[in-house]
């Protein structure tokens, strides 16, 4: 027989995975989404939900659909039907969703009906990220190497400028919203 690593008899049967915090890493990006998220007031924010209805059937928390929202997000997974996808398969989705697996249809509706939420999530973040000094600190290296400076009209921002380019972001925001909801309504 051969000498090469073998694999898992997939017959057999596993408990897999034992503990799903273990396939999870301390480092792993998708901690700060969730202790983020945990730590926000959706109410305030606007999101739909957050008190649950006592009649009809349950509904996902918002935070959860936030959480699987920002995950897309970050790794530029826009269809809410790949989404409902990665959650049943993603062990780092399935970690921080806690394993539940809505459909694509509720992400949709979710990221219609919430889009000012999401957007103020996304301010949020920036403020805490700014009370932190998360961006502000940078660091220089020199070696003896002389560079040509250049601080032209491009790379020098004022306040009037820094005013343009921050509403440019919420237009970008909007329109990147605004695909989304087509996306929704030639799926539907």
């Amino acid at each position: 027989m051969s000498h090469h690593i073998k694999g898992k008899n997939r017959s057999q049967a596993t408990f897999y995975p034992e503990v799903l915090d273990d396939f999870v890493s301390t480092e792993n990006p998708v901690r700060v989404i969730y202790f983020f998220i945990d730590e926000l007031d959706l109410g305030k924010l606007g999101f739909i939900g957050v008190v649950p209805k006592y009649t009809g059937r349950p509904n996902y928390h918002p935070a959860m659909l936030l959480k699987l929202y920002l995950y897309g997000y970050l790794n530029r997974i826009q269809s809410s039907r790949r989404l409902e996808r990665e959650a049943n398969r993603n062990i780092e989705l399935m970690w921080l969703t806690e394993r539940l697996a809505p459909d694509f249809k509720t992400i949709a509706d979710f990221r219609k009906n919430n889009s000012e939420g999401i957007k103020q999530t996304c301010r949020t973040f920036v403020g805490l990220s700014r009370q932190l000094n998360m961006f502000s600190d940078a660091f220089v290296a020199i070696d003896g190497s002389k560079f040509r400076a250049s601080n032209n009209n491009i790379n020098h921002y004022t306040p009037k400028k820094l005013q343009v380019e921050i509403e440019r972001v919420e237009r970008h925001i909007n329109k990147y919203l605004t695909q989304l909801d087509n996306e929704i309504s030639h799926h539907c």
